[in-house]
């Protein structure tokens, strides 16, 4: 093996966790308790503007919609109206009971649920017109994989859409560490396309979509 390579696999190596930093909050039941506030409730509308996602999107009755990394269903109200049918994704049961409640509560009679692991999300084969993943790509620990199985989960004509934080200072609100997206996101929106495209996709838009904190990058299957 040539010595390039050798360096690379030391300092990449090939089942390494590459999001460790981002994820440590979902390590435990009592940390992903705590994130619950901050991933669900109507406080996050005037933010995260999800009825401007739906429109983006272009989400219709004829469509079913993956949600991956649900957590606990935050955007399921939203999906469930515009679409068909929707399939929620999480790898946490916890987070997952929280979402089947919430469906419940709001009597979502077209979303179902599925339990994924960090490196599939356990999709049906060829059952999405649309993956979407709403600030969670950068928690993924192994993209390449995660990737592979949201490829297998998409109908031939399906497409992937990528919302999440910038990788540049002030992307996440933070007052005490305006720099703490640089260390909490894994890649910035250009790598990320980069990463996404070498493994089945074509970009096919990509924008901003929250001024100077998010963006929004859509894919087709190749």
């Amino acid at each position: 093996m040539k010595l390039a390579a050798v360096i690379a696999l030391a300092i990449f190596p090939m089942h390494s966790q590459v999001a460790a930093e981002a994820n440590a909050s979902y390590k435990s039941t009592e940390g992903r308790q705590r994130m619950i506030g901050n991933l669900d409730g109507s406080h996050r509308d005037a933010r995260q503007k999800p009825k401007e996602l739906i429109e983006a999107l272009q989400i219709s009755k004829r469509m079913t919609v993956a949600d991956i990394g649900t957590g606990p269903g935050y955007m399921l109200p939203h999906f469930a109206q515009a679409a068909g049918k929707v399939i929620a994704e999480d790898i946490f049961p916890d987070f997952l009971e929280r979402a089947k409640a919430k469906a419940k509560e709001n009597n979502l009679a077209n979303v179902e649920f599925v339990l994924g692991d960090e490196k599939s999300p356990k999709l049906p084969a060829g059952a999405a017109d649309l993956a979407f993943i709403l600030d969670a790509y950068h928690h993924f620990d192994y993209p390449e994989s995660m990737l592979a199985g949201i490829h297998q989960g998409l109908k031939p004509d399906g497409r992937l859409a990528i919302v999440d934080y910038y990788k540049r200072r002030g992307a996440m609100s933070n007052p005490q560490n305006p720099d703490f997206a640089i260390s909490h996101i894994r890649l910035d929106d250009k790598d990320v396309i980069k990463e996404v495209e070498a493994n089945g996709f074509k970009l096919v838009e990509h924008k901003e979509f929250l001024a100077g904190s998010q963006y929004i990058a859509i894919f087709q299957k190749k």
